[in-house]
């Protein structure tokens, strides 16, 4: 049986525990250092509650270590990776090939995205020695997911949802360039969600936008039946700088999509066990969102881009039909509220955003009508409403438990078998006696053996086999059914099985024998690994090693060609500007060219 495996990110445990309620098979969170989002880590006291809240449901928990990593940190990391083994973890996401060789515990090792996972030849490399699961590219489609996984027996994990870096994952150094923020560091500055001025080699400007490099968030929602039939394992919500409603909102989402899919398939079913509840009707247009965007889940499109803002759109309501002195209507079926959050763009192109006071019948009164008018179109990026329900919905999470409740020699025996197959008994042993009514008693034990709302259990079947017509004191039944789903939910957590290491260290050839910084290559092990393995020249990371000033910042399948309709090879117009294009902000310039034999944008300095 192919099992399925929606994975959520988490900031915190708090932020796990409510996912993992409300559907998620699994969760990725950040330990105290070393985590790409650096804003995000928790103690590992945190971790493990997590952890044995999430194995309860045969849900898995995945640290992520994938920062690259210097020298003086190499032992705290090993350390660190010993801890989660022992408070359990599932898996250890990394990007630094010098985790590879450590002695470590047998805990599975996930290729992080960081790792730049897009080249097909890098991919089988790493399932070769054993990774057992690859976190593949952004930009691969459909088709090239197909094609690599008949290549890779490794498990395949992909983006659905969330934020985009407009680079590559692990090559860009933009940010790094910049500030000295590296964003293979968990510290990035985002660069691409700055505003540039874009011109020519000329200096003509180009008018498409004040932020021509912030991308839309990704939204996969409509391929999720295609791309399991692709071969992906794992569809993964980025996320862990998200608070928690945005997390129980997109997760809700996805576990709807995809049990329906999973539904009509007989051979495939989702990873972790039990129904959730979220409490709510998941909306992903109500939560935070720069617009959607299926990114390159086809193939190469236009409209990648949110050029005129890097900030949550929200949802699309309408039209400004009218503009009074401190009010406007607005034509729409969607109705705003006091407390939402608006947003807009005023006439000279410059963005806008607002609170709304109160609503009376179709005019809506705004803090400020400042920029607002006739034909402005406005969307809501705060949903008061929604954001109430969110966080007053009770999520929860049930494991089916049948129930079996007989007689026996010397008294009663309750047994709860789970949907998974483990059984918990109970005995109750003490002098049977006869009901004094005459009316069947069984009626009354079923009603209270099914109140099962304390625990993580619901009542599937529930079957009484007496011999007579028994009598049994409420409060007797009651103890029974605790102490009998106690037992259940410990066998659970007793019996709950974690996947194991399948890395083994070889000497299977790299399929390059030299490799420059863009390997991230910045500690001893890293230099190790990717010796053993038959490289022969290897030059140090951008952030430990020498530079020459001409590096590429930033490798990107979004082509700002492409994206105005300049591209020669779609039939764009040409010899409108001249290249190579340039991007500016108040202290940099940077140079844009085009590797069309590859279709990738390159970003340098050129100071």
């Amino acid at each position: 049986m192919r099992k399925i495996e929606l994975l959520a990110p988490a900031k915190n445990s708090d932020t796990g525990i409510a996912a993992v309620n409300c559907g998620a098979d699994a969760v990725y969170i950040g330990p105290e250092k070393f985590g790409a989002r650096s804003a995000a880590g928790n103690s590992l006291a945190d971790i493990e509650k997590l952890i044995n809240h999430s194995h309860k449901y045969y849900a898995r928990v995945y640290a992520a270590v994938n920062t690259i990593l210097y020298e003086s940190e190499l032992e705290d990391v090993r350390k660190i990776i010993f801890d989660l083994y022992n408070a359990g973890i599932d898996g250890i996401i990394f990007q630094d090939t010098g985790i590879l060789e450590m002695e470590l515990p047998p805990v599975p090792l996930h290729a992080s995205t960081q790792c730049d996972n897009y080249d097909i030849e890098k991919i089988k490399f790493l399932d070769r020695i054993g990774i057992p699961r690859i976190v593949l590219a952004r930009e691969l489609s459909i088709e090239d997911l197909s094609k690599i996984r008949k290549e890779v027996s490794c498990e395949l994990e992909y983006f659905i949802h969330g934020a985009l870096c407009v680079s590559m994952s692990g090559r860009c150094y933009m940010s790094a360039a910049s500030g000295g923020r590296s964003a293979n560091r968990g510290e990035c500055a985002q660069p691409c969600r700055k505003s540039y001025t874009h011109t020519d080699s000329k200096g003509k400007l180009i008018p498409a936008g004040r932020y021509p490099l912030s991308l839309k968030d990704l939204n996969r929602t409509e391929f999720l039946g295609e791309l399991i039939d692709a071969g992906i394992d794992s569809f993964k919500i980025e996320g862990r700088l998200k608070d928690v409603n945005y997390v129980r909102n997109i997760v809700a989402h996805y576990r709807i999509k995809i049990d329906e899919i999973l539904a009509g398939k007989n051979d495939t079913r989702k990873l972790s066990s039990g129904l959730s509840f979220p409490g709510f009707t998941p909306d992903p247009e109500s939560t935070f969102n720069r617009g959607y965007t299926e990114y390159f889940t086809t193939g190469r499109r236009s409209n990648l881009l949110s050029p005129h803002t890097p900030k949550s759109l929200g949802k699309r309501i309408g039209i400004v039909a009218l503009v009074g002195k401190n009010c406007f209507s607005i034509d729409s079926e969607d109705r705003l509220n006091a407390g939402d959050g608006i947003f807009f763009f005023k006439r000279d192109g410059s963005e806008y955003g607002t609170r709304i006071n109160r609503v009376d019948d179709n005019f809506i009164y705004p803090l400020s009508v400042d920029g607002i008018y006739t034909g402005a179109e406005i969307f809501r990026n705060s949903d008061a409403v929604f954001e109430k329900v969110l966080e007053t919905a009770k999520s929860e999470r049930r494991i089916t438990a049948d129930i079996l409740f007989r007689d026996i020699d010397d008294g009663f025996e309750l047994v709860m078998t789970d949907s998974d197959g483990n059984s918990a008994v109970h005995q109750l042993l003490y002098e049977k006696e006869k009901s004094m009514k005459e009316f069947d008693q069984t009626q009354q034990i079923e009603k209270h053996l099914s109140k099962l709302g304390s625990t993580i259990f619901t009542a599937g079947s529930v079957n009484i086999e007496f011999s007579d017509n028994w009598f049994i004191p409420v409060s007797v039944l009651n103890e029974a059914r605790r102490l009998c789903a106690d037992k259940l939910e410990a066998l659970r957590c007793s019996s709950y099985i974690r996947p194991e290491s399948t890395f083994n260290k070889t000497d299977i050839k790299y399929p390059f024998t030299e490799i420059d910084y863009n390997w991230n290559v910045s500690n001893s092990l890293a230099r190790k690994f990717y010796e053993r393995h038959g490289v022969a020249h290897i030059r140090e990371s951008f952030e430990t090693g020498s530079r020459t000033g001409n590096e590429v910042l930033m490798t990107t399948k979004m082509c700002l060609k492409y994206e105005n309709g300049l591209c020669p090879q779609n039939g764009g117009k040409t010899g409108i500007y001249s290249e190579p294009f340039i991007l500016s902000d108040v202290n940099r310039n940077f140079r844009v060219t085009f590797d069309c034999s590859r279709c990738v944008m390159i970003v340098q300095a050129c100071d």
